[in-house]
């Protein structure tokens, strides 16, 4: 069984937490049977953005790292105080912890932004939320990131994205990392993509 860590900051996107939970979810009843998603914050409650308040499984200091196989991070809101949380030591450990071990990490639109704070981005391609009026580009280059404009960018063990759109998607390349293009294109099929 591999092991998913589903890291939730406080004014996490609910529907790019859900892509995660969906995809690897179907993988577990229709797929292969392999994955399992633990969902773990710093807070015993946390609010998405738009007030959707949800519990995490666990608490991330409660929470044993080398049990894991993969990392998934939703993004949020600055708003609705994300980066509070995913600018965190606490999130920024979590994430070396699984780059230092070369296992996937998974992150969704400004979920980049907390994977290049942890420093585990410099000097290598990776994307963020890219709309013409945004900062976040920009933002992310000053963590010494080569830029790249595609939807979707995988470095190595890392992926990153540049919207919402493209939180499905993320989760389906993930599934395939932790299983294989066969099982990936199956699941796929069974939910209609």
């Amino acid at each position: 069984m591999k092991k998913i860590l589903l890291l939730l900051a406080n004014g996490f996107e609910a529907y790019e937490a859900s892509a995660f939970t969906d995809v690897l979810g179907w993988n577990q009843l229709e797929g292969d049977g392999s994955t399992v998603v633990v969902t773990a914050g710093l807070h015993k409650e946390l609010k998405a953005t738009w007030n959707f308040c949800v519990t995490p499984e666990k608490l991330l200091m409660d929470v044993n790292l080398d049990e894991f196989d993969a990392l998934a991070i939703p993004g949020g809101f600055e708003e609705a105080d994300f980066y509070d949380d995913a600018f965190s030591e606490q999130f920024g450990m979590v994430i070396r912890h699984f780059n230092d071990q070369h296992k996937p990490i998974a992150s969704i639109c400004v979920a980049a932004l907390a994977v290049a704070h942890s420093g585990v981005l410099k000097e290598r391609r990776a994307t963020t939320y890219n709309h013409p009026t945004s900062k976040r580009l920009a933002q992310l280059a000053t963590y010494g990131i080569n830029i790249s404009k595609e939807r979707i960018v995988v470095d190595d063990n890392i992926i990153t994205s540049a919207n919402p759109s493209t939180a499905m998607e993320v989760a389906f390349t993930l599934l395939e990392m932790l299983t294989s293009p066969y099982n990936t294109a199956k699941v796929k099929d069974l939910m209609g993509y």
